[in-house]
């Protein structure tokens, strides 16, 4: 898992560099964008069992400091953020989409790595996962819906088809036939990664004629967004009295989002330029993510 999550940020950089130099080998594949984001939450599906969503039993008070965390807190630095930098409506509108989307996936394997709370992380991942289908729309809206047509309805069905569809259909298999798929659950790490890199580079190719003057004021706003993130999410359960390996939790889950679901739903609903915010923070939120994992491996979990 470690390789993996060190190798997806310089295969990404890479694949991103040649989709900016031969943008025709990427550009027919953008409507494989929606699949290929299927395929990876198909693949977070297969490797959920009851037991992780039992953990909202034991732990509610926990589970919705993180949804909290994750639902107000995010969306809100986004929106603050955009407003700050001053950046274009359609840029706004990508970095909203990405601080309103659930946790991202990656942050489960960035927990293991950090000596968090796996099983609280797989937890929050899920349930924020299941309730993108109502938040995620509503609160696009809610921050950008006055200045851009932000479809509801038709985003709530987008993302059930997207990311409950195929999780759920994933847990079914895994429910019925996991046994018969072990061998084939400890690929779908790579593949799904496999799967971000090339969503990533697919944008990349779209957007090759204005990136360079869109490079920087992006990427700063992305780097703001995942860092305030990572900081609010631990330092808020600091300042609560809980202990560093939940605070450490909380903070990964919050900073690292399910930025793939942005770039899809940007994509299809606002313009391929708004979804260079959710492509960049896929390739910086496991940057990050794997620095923090590097620091906190080496720390005890005492307060």
């Amino acid at each position: 898992m470690k390789r993996h999550i060190v190798l997806f940020p310089l295969g990404a950089v890479l694949l991103s560099w040649v989709a900016f130099c031969f943008p025709e080998l990427f550009l027919p594949l953008a409507p494989s964008i929606v699949l290929l984001l299927g395929l990876v939450m198909f693949g977070m599906g297969i490797t959920l069992t009851a037991n992780d969503f039992l953990f909202v039993f034991k732990r509610p008070q926990i589970i919705f400091l993180g949804l909290l965390l994750q639902f107000i807190l995010m969306p809100l630095l986004a929106w603050v953020i955009s407003m700050t930098l001053g950046l274009p409506l359609l840029l706004s509108a990508g970095l909203i989409l990405v601080g309103a989307s659930p946790g991202g996936t990656a942050s489960n394997v960035i927990c293991y790595l950090a000596r968090g709370d796996v099983a609280l992380s797989i937890t929050l991942t899920s349930c924020s996962t299941l309730l993108a289908v109502i938040m995620t729309p509503f609160l696009t809206w809610l921050y950008i819906g006055q200045e851009i047509d932000v479809p509801l309805v038709q985003m709530f069905l987008d993302i059930v088809k997207v990311i409950i569809a195929p999780v759920v259909l994933g847990g079914i298999v895994n429910y019925f036939a996991g046994e018969k798929f072990s061998r084939f659950k400890q690929l779908f790490p790579a593949m799904s990664m496999l799967a971000i890199m090339l969503i990533i580079a697919i944008i990349v190719a779209i957007n090759k004629p204005q990136l360079a003057q869109l490079i920087f004021p992006v990427f700063l706003a992305v780097f703001l967004h995942n860092s305030l993130g990572l900081l609010g999410g631990y330092w808020i359960p600091k300042l609560l009295g809980l202990d560093k390996k939940i605070c450490k939790t909380l903070a990964i889950e919050t900073g690292m989002q399910n930025s793939g679901l942005a770039v899809a739903l940007a994509g299809k609903y606002f313009s391929a330029v708004a979804a260079l915010p959710g492509a960049l923070f896929s390739i910086w939120h496991n940057i990050s993510g794997a620095i923090l994992a590097g620091v906190w491996s080496k720390q005890g979990n005492n307060n």
